[in-house]
């Protein structure tokens, strides 16, 4: 459980208004709830998986949040323009010289970024706790420039701050994509981040269908301006329990990470997810870090797979004739 806003609040490290809306930007799903008056809370989480939990727990919580606000909870994130874009839209909704509380771990770069919001803002007391720090700071008069996320084209393609590979297509999903030639029929693009994967497959007049299945709600929004074909479904949806199909193919470039430390059990979810998704005569291509142990999954839930390609630190591998049929 996230306890370090809680303590913060309860000891009076920082402190909430006793009247109006508090908006939280992009909490943990685990977090400690005691101390918030979650009457006058709103939640922003785009990321489906942790805002399905949040509103399980009772969490008044949507993808986008707008509009002014008495306080905001800014929660630092791995990527660190992510960061400064959430807190360059809460400072926005207090206005100048408002409430906001960040609260974030080392890993997340909290102790960066507090050297930062000291440049630009007044900071009180800073509440140290669980390998991180939770602390308030006034809005500053004026957002500091470029701290605001604008969509930008990188290779072509429309992306933004926090997605996966924002910077550019993944060196992953190049080699991926160089083994779609016989993609046809039904296909699920699983975790298909902001849609580069999908619009090398809707290349095929063989494809008739292409569901794009991804958790990050940003990342989808990208997706929707970077495919435009009438082939195109798009999910906001957690990949690893999404019900779809069946398909003919399922394409997936998995994510590994759910910190800043490589979680293989994540792509080993996706892998069963795949062949939950298939026909059973539908084969998966998929495209991982050499290192990753995916083989053992790989080996339960289909009756086949072969290494297509192990180039610069990277394996496409293909697997057929799915074993489980899970419901």
């Amino acid at each position: 459980m996230s306890a370090r806003l809680s303590l913060a609040l309860s000891g009076g490290s920082v402190i909430l208004p006793d009247t109006g809306r508090i908006v939280l930007l992009r909490p943990p799903a685990d977090l400690d709830l005691d101390g918030l008056p979650l009457d006058r809370v709103a939640a922003e989480h785009g990321f489906c998986p942790d805002h399905d939990a949040l509103s399980a727990r009772g969490v008044a919580v949507s993808p986008q949040q707008a509009g002014p606000a008495a306080a905001v909870v800014v929660f630092a994130a791995r990527a660190k323009a992510l960061t400064l874009d959430l807190l360059a839209r809460g400072f926005a909704m207090v206005g100048p010289g408002g409430p906001l509380i960040v609260d974030g771990a080392k890993s997340e770069g909290i102790d960066s970024l507090l050297k930062t919001l000291r440049k630009v803002c007044a900071v009180g007391e800073v509440y140290s706790k669980a390998h991180g720090k939770c602390f308030a700071v006034t809005a500053p008069a004026a957002v500091p420039a470029g701290w605001a996320a604008v969509p930008g084209r990188v290779d072509g393609f429309v992306t933004t701050a926090g997605v996966f590979s924002a910077d550019g297509i993944d060196p992953g999903s190049a080699l991926l994509a160089g083994h779609l030639g016989a993609v046809s029929g039904k296909v699920c693009d699983l975790g298909a981040g902001w849609g580069y994967l999908a619009t090398r497959i809707l290349a095929s007049d063989k494809v008739r269908q292409v569901a794009l299945v991804e958790a990050e709600h940003a990342a989808l929004d990208c997706a929707r301006a970077n495919v435009t074909d009438a082939r195109a479904t798009f999910h906001w949806a957690d990949a690893t329990t999404w019900t779809g199909g069946p398909f003919d193919y399922v394409v997936t470039n998995p994510p590994f990470h759910t910190s800043r430390k490589a979680d293989p059990a994540l792509g080993r979810a996706f892998v069963q997810a795949a062949a939950r998704l298939l026909s059973p005569r539908g084969r998966l291509l998929m495209v991982a870090n050499r290192h990753l142990p995916y083989e053992a999954t790989l080996a339960e839930v289909f009756a086949e797979s072969v290494v297509r390609a192990d180039v610069s630190g990277y394996k496409v591998i293909e697997a057929t004739r799915p074993k489980r049929r899970q419901p």
